[in-house]
């Protein structure tokens, strides 16, 4: 891989974090309500406490001073104090982001592995009942409202399945053992884990099922058929190969998604990730918090769309050039 193809896609990866940060930067203050009136709720502050507040927080600046005082902190790795926890943005989100990948990295495998199978077979097997159940479901699936499929999900687990529905733990209870304790962080796992599964997984079967028609219809798939090569072969070695382009770009963005979390699956479930810290952050007006949350997602997005950039220039030689 030629090193003008990489220094190209790191330079436009570069530039999509500058422009992102500016574009939070502006929206969040474009949000209705003031900070320091959510954050201090007591009648009792007088207007002189109220604004000696907001030049603690440095809210009285002009904008453009705010805005450049904002990049060079975010360059040196400072992303402020939280207004709502008091606490180093930094150390909320490295708490939050261990929560969140503990959750959403295996349900996006899961649902990865799951949606390339079925999508090969219903490809494969395009017309059949097989197809049409296969990918009728996955359509349902695809269309669900995440809110409803967890609501339903959790009125399941409390008249059938008895299942944890919120939290990541029992609160107020002491593990004799780090088995008790692994056994009920995965018990309250388990109900997110599915709504993710099953909301990721119509997507990856549909585009995987769509990419490998466009494929399994070329000439020389029915050149290899022709020849004699095992079905098998075929499917998985050359089609699968081929179809996988497109799927890779979705790919990527379910692997971002995971970093910068599910914000209605973390609500629904109480699951303390970096999605329900974005839903918190928005509520409070914590602008030193979203920033830092959208910084994530930004970062995040950006380099998994260059490693996807990256993955089609060693699959496919003609994307280097």
């Amino acid at each position: 891989m030629n090193t003008t193809f990489l220094t190209r896609r790191a330079f436009s990866s570069v530039l999509s974090i500058f422009i992102l940060l500016s574009i939070s930067f502006i929206l969040f203050r474009l949000l209705p309500g003031d900070p320091i009136s959510l954050m201090f709720r007591d009648p009792r502050l007088t207007q002189d406490q109220l604004a000696y507040l907001r030049e603690k927080f440095g809210l009285n600046k002009p904008l453009w001073e705010q805005y450049f005082i904002y990049l060079w902190n975010t360059v040196r790795g400072d992303l402020g104090i939280s207004f709502y926890y008091k606490q180093p943005v930094t150390e909320i989100l490295l708490e939050r982001i261990v929560n969140t990948l503990m959750l959403l990295i295996p349900a996006t495998i899961v649902s990865i592995l799951l949606g390339v199978l079925t999508g090969v077979v219903s490809a494969w097997r395009h017309g059949s009942l097989v197809d049409k159940v296969v990918s009728g479901s996955a359509l349902v699936l695809y269309t669900l409202p995440t809110y409803w499929l967890g609501g339903l999900l959790i009125l399941a687990s409390i008249n059938y399945l008895h299942l944890p529905v919120t939290g990541m733990r029992d609160y107020g209870v002491h593990y004799s053992s780090m088995l008790e304790h692994l056994y009920d962080l995965a018990s309250h796992m388990i109900l997110p884990f599915i709504t993710l599964v099953l909301v990721n997984y119509g997507g990856f079967t549909l585009l995987v099922r769509a990419s490998m028609l466009d494929v399994l219809g070329e000439d020389y798939i029915r050149t290899y058929y022709a020849v004699g090569f095992r079905e098998g072969r075929i499917l998985f070695k050359y089609g699968l190969k081929n179809a996988m382009l497109p799927t890779l770009t979705a790919i990527s963005i379910a692997i971002a998604t995971s970093v910068s979390g599910a914000v209605l699956t973390e609500t629904i479930f109480a699951w303390p990730g970096i999605g329900r810290l974005i839903y918190e952050a928005v509520y409070n007006r914590d602008y030193p918090l979203l920033q830092g949350a959208f910084l994530v997602i930004a970062v995040s997005v950006v380099l998994a769309n260059l490693i996807a950039d990256l993955l089609y220039g060693l699959i496919d030689p003609r994307v280097r050039t």
